[in-house]
């Protein structure tokens, strides 16, 4: 899936900044967001050997040693999908990681990241998943190995919208929402991400493709990307190449 899952960065965030000042209505909006920014498709459109399945219509399942989950069906399907929950519903499974019945979805749901979705971008969220194709998919129930905790999160109230004039805080704000340090930063025995060494990658990933390791994207001039130019940055995040032309492997999305 073409989609964003690159962090944001500031000297890219200018040009991002701008295109978001231009005028937009609610659905536009929230295609944007669910497309690129957010890569719901990554994980909810399921891709098999004649390519990608029907939109956001989920099934994609994640086999880990904690837990067994699929991913859930976005699409208004009052069967299967979310036709029958409410716009508080739908919100809270975003940034709570909670779901229509008040269990927890499984950790690889990045709540701790969609909790800083402004209720704004929400709102243009939730109206595209609304006008989606109903697609009947029955996903089955996640199996936990594991204790749960009673929330990943704690309970979101009210969040602001960003300063889309201000790049630094607006690219801040996208790379939060596009949840690029799932992935870019390290995690300790238990799984946690290594907030201290926050987006310096080394995070392996397991796949059809091999074993791909994520990057370090912070700016160390040596290891990480302080020596790479802007259009540099811009073609890893818009076309998955790197600084010497390799291309990125999975599941490192992009999207122009």
């Amino acid at each position: 899936m073409r989609q964003l899952c690159a962090l944001s960065l500031v000297a890219v965030g200018a040009g991002i900044a701008a295109a978001g000042a231009q005028a937009e209505d609610t659905l536009q909006r929230g295609a944007y967001l669910v497309n690129t920014v957010m890569a719901c498709g990554n994980c909810h459109t399921s891709v098999g050997p004649a390519g990608p399945g029907p939109e956001l219509a989920g099934g994609l399942p994640f086999e880990l040693p904690s837990f067994t989950t699929y991913a859930a069906n976005l699409t208004p399907d009052r069967k299967t999908g979310i036709g029958d929950w409410s716009d508080q519903e739908i919100g809270r499974a975003i940034r709570e990681g909670i779901g229509r019945d008040g269990r927890l979805l499984a950790p690889v749901m990045p709540a701790e990241f969609f909790q800083h979705l402004s209720d704004q971008d929400l709102a243009a969220v939730i109206s595209y998943l609304r006008q989606l194709e109903p697609v009947r998919n029955e996903v089955p129930p996640s199996i936990f190995r594991m204790p749960l905790p009673v929330t990943w999160v704690e309970p979101i109230t009210a969040v602001a919208e960003p300063d889309r004039s201000d790049p630094v805080a607006y690219g801040a704000y996208l790379g939060q929402i596009a949840h690029c340090m799932e992935c870019h930063t390290p995690r300790d025995d238990q799984g946690h991400l290594d907030l201290a060494r926050l987006g310096a990658g080394q995070h392996e990933f397991i796949g059809p493709w091999g074993v791909s390791v994520s990057a370090n994207i912070t700016p160390n001039a040596e290891t990480g990307i302080g020596g790479w130019s802007d259009a540099e940055i811009k073609r890893a995040i818009t076309e998955g190449i790197s600084r010497n032309g390799y291309e990125l492997r999975p599941p490192m999305a992009f999207s122009y």
